[in-house]
């Protein structure tokens, strides 16, 4: 029988896991609703629907991460052409026992770094330009221990799938408006162009809460196992801090190009304090990492 590779000795986080399990639990549960609700409310369009359902949710699997690395300009890199860049990640590969990732560099003064995959084979960790111009090596290596945290938890397959909900309402509102159904005389198919889009907002409202909520959960668990794996919480806290503070000195314009990509950020292009901001966030707040972060830092006996 063929031997499978351990596991990577990323520690594991039995509370975020918890919490995590059951976020996606909730997910799955709205996605059997809302898919059950369009059966019952299109009953001779159940195969379309399931069609529909599919095919979005192969190309947002297969594609998105892709989609977003071109779109946030990473570069692939050789040895040669970074080599302190590359030392760091194979010294995080042979902490973490795992393979190492595609390494890439985005030309951009915005300091940040980020990593998409839906696997360890098919990863890709990338910093910009203006992240390597800022932080000391302890602190890029507690970042891309992060970043690559995400590649061995298979971060971006899982908010894939529980972002697929959200993208599914979206479309199914759409079809419900421009299908012709509110032209219909049958009083069945005109009630269905009213409560189709109705419980697709309704879903994708919910949806898109409980993925941010995932996501932040993300975050800090990528925190933790970063910190316990080069075992320097205080470096990540203080790339943390640089990165975040950096971010008010970068133009405007250059944070809006950045922004749609916040999830798969670092640290996001903007953040705020406000409560409903922080609710919608797809990070933790700064406060939020930073505490984490000492107590792992107490935990460890740093100073």
């Amino acid at each position: 029988m063929p031997r499978t590779r351990p596991r990577s000795r990323y520690a594991p986080d039995r509370g975020l896991s918890a919490r995590m399990a059951t976020t996606m639990f909730l997910i799955g549960l709205l996605y059997v609703v809302f898919v059950g609700a369009l059966l019952v409310l299109l009953r001779g369009s159940w195969p379309v629907i399931l069609l529909i359902a599919g095919a979005l949710f192969i190309a947002q699997f297969w594609f998105s991460d892709k989609i977003a690395a071109v779109g946030m300009g990473a570069r692939e890199v050789t040895r040669e052409q970074a080599p302190e860049l590359h030392g760091t990640v194979d010294r995080i590969c042979a902490l973490a026992d795992m393979p190492k990732p595609k390494v890439a560099i985005a030309d951009s003064d915005v300091p940040n770094a980020f990593a998409t995959g839906r696997g360890e084979k098919t990863s890709l960790v990338c910093v910009t330009t203006g992240l390597l111009r800022r932080l000391e090596p302890a602190e890029l290596e507690g970042v891309l221990a992060h970043e690559m945290s995400h590649v061995a938890h298979r971060d971006v397959a899982v908010m894939t799938i529980a972002s697929f909900l959200g993208v599914l309402a979206g479309i199914m509102t759409r079809v419900a408006l421009y299908s012709g159904l509110g032209r219909s005389r049958d009083s069945n198919m005109a009630a269905a162009a009213i409560l189709i889009p109705l419980v697709s907002g309704v879903i994708y409202v919910i949806s898109f809460l409980l993925t941010r909520v995932l996501s932040r959960y993300r975050e800090l668990a990528a925190d933790r196992a970063a910190a316990l794996l080069t075992g320097q919480p205080s470096a990540l806290a203080s790339a943390l801090v640089k990165v975040t503070g950096s971010m008010g000195k970068i133009p405007t314009r250059d944070l809006r190009k950045a922004e749609p990509y916040n999830a798969f950020w670092f640290a996001p292009a903007f953040a705020s304090q406000e409560s409903l901001s922080r609710l919608l966030s797809s990070h933790p707040t700064l406060e939020q990492r930073l505490d984490q972060l000492a107590r792992i830092s107490d935990q460890l006996g740093q100073a």
